[in-house]
C-alpha cells in the first residue's frame, strides 16, 4: 500500500457530505495520531462527523456529551462511592474490593478497549476553564491511574479522537497546540444541495431552488439574531414535503417559519418585513451577485 493511500483513511461516507478540507483534517488527526478540534456554527455536522468517521473507518463509537459541571476525571472513570456505602450498611457485597465500584467513563473505556475506537468529545467549550488542560496529559499519554486501585489503564489501540467546540469559550494555548484544527465553513449553494439530497432524495428541482433562495435571504438578514442552520433546512423540507406544499406557494412567503427561526424577536422582524410590504425573492438573482449562477 503506498504512503499516500495509506494516509488516506477516511474519504466521508454517503450520508456525510464532507469537503475537501475537511476530509484532509480527518486524515492528519489520524496520521498524527492528535485529536481533531472541530469548530462551526450550531447545525453544520460538527457533532454528525464522529458517527460518520466511525462509520467510514468500521470502528465502534464512544460519545462523552460535556455539561457545565463536567470534570476531565470522570470521562476517565468514576468511584461509586454511594453504592459501596448502601453496600456496607445494606449487606451488598464484597465492599472491600474498591474496584467493583470503579466505572470507566467514555475516555477510560477508549483507552481500555481491545479495539481501536473513534471517541467524541462533544462541546468541549461547555465545561470551566481548566477542563481541556486537565485532559492534556491523558490524552498525550494514553494512560491513566485509577488513584483508588492504583491500576494503570493504557490504550492498547491509540482512539481517533474528534472534539467539538461551538466557540462558548476560548481554550487554552497549550491544548490547541496538541490538536489538529478545522472550522466547518457555512455550506454554499452547490454543497448545500448535495447535503439536502442526502435527506430528501430527488427533491423537485423547483422546489429546491425556492427552498434555498429563501433559506439563504434569511440568513442574509442582519435583524436576525439566530440564522437558520442546516439541520432546520433539512427539517423545514421534510415539514413542506409532508404538507404537500407546492414551489409556486414557496415562491410568495415562508410557510412554516416556526421550523427555521427559533427566536421570537426574529419572527417579529420578518412580520414587521411583511407588514412594510417586504418583496420575498424567487430567484437567485434577487440575491445578488454572490449567489448568480
Amino acid at each position: 500500500m503506498s504512503t499516500q493511500n495509506a494516509f488516506r483513511r477516511f474519504a466521508g461516507t454517503e450520508g456525510y457530505i464532507a469537503s475537501g478540507p475537511l476530509v484532509d483534517a480527518v486524515n492528519c488527526s489520524i496520521a498524527l495520531e492528535r485529536p481533531l478540534l472541530i469548530k462551526g456554527e450550531p447545525g453544520t455536522g460538527k457533532t454528525v462527523l464522529a458517527r460518520h468517521v466511525a462509520e467510514g473507518l468500521g470502528m465502534p463509537l464512544l460519545t462523552w456529551h460535556i455539561k457545565s459541571t463536567s470534570k476531565a476525571v470522570e470521562g476517565l472513570y468514576v468511584y461509586d462511592t454511594v453504592q459501596r456505602l448502601n453496600d456496607s450498611r445494606f449487606g451488598g457485597g464484597d465492599v472491600s474490593d474498591i474496584s467493583r465500584y470503579i466505572k470507566l467513563g467514555p475516555l477510560g473505556r477508549s483507552f481500555a478497549a481491545e479495539k481501536r475506537m473513534v471517541l467524541l468529545i462533544d462541546e468541549i467549550d461547555k465545561a470551566d476553564l481548566e477542563f481541556p488542560n486537565d485532559l492534556l496529559r491523558e490524552l498525550d499519554e494514553m494512560r491513566f491511574t485509577i488513584m483508588e486501585t492504583g491500576e494503570e489503564v493504557a490504550a492498547r489501540e491509540r482512539p481517533v479522537v474528534l472534539i467539538t467546540s461551538n466557540n462558548e469559550k476560548e481554550l487554552p494555548d497549550a491544548f490547541l497546540r496538541r490538536c489538529i484544527f478545522h472550522f466547518i465553513d457555512f455550506p454554499g449553494r452547490e454543497m448545500m444541495k448535495q447535503i439536502v439530497d442526502v435527506h430528501h432524495k430527488n427533491l423537485d428541482a423547483k422546489l429546491l431552488d425556492q427552498v434555498l433562495i429563501k433559506f439563504y435571504w434569511l440568513r442574509e438578514q442582519n435583524e436576525l439574531r439566530k440564522k437558520p442552520s442546516t439541520s432546520e433546512l433539512v427539517d423545514w423540507i421534510a415539514a413542506l414535503l409532508r404538507s404537500g406544499i407546492t414551489p409556486d406557494q414557496v415562491e410568495s412567503h415562508i410557510p412554516f417559519l416556526g421550523a427555521l427561526l427559533k427566536k421570537e424577536q426574529d419572527v417579529e422582524a420578518l412580520e414587521s418585513y411583511d407588514k412594510r410590504g417586504g418583496r420575498y425573492p424567487n430567484k437567485w438573482s434577487d440575491l445578488g451577485p454572490r449567489y448568480n449562477q
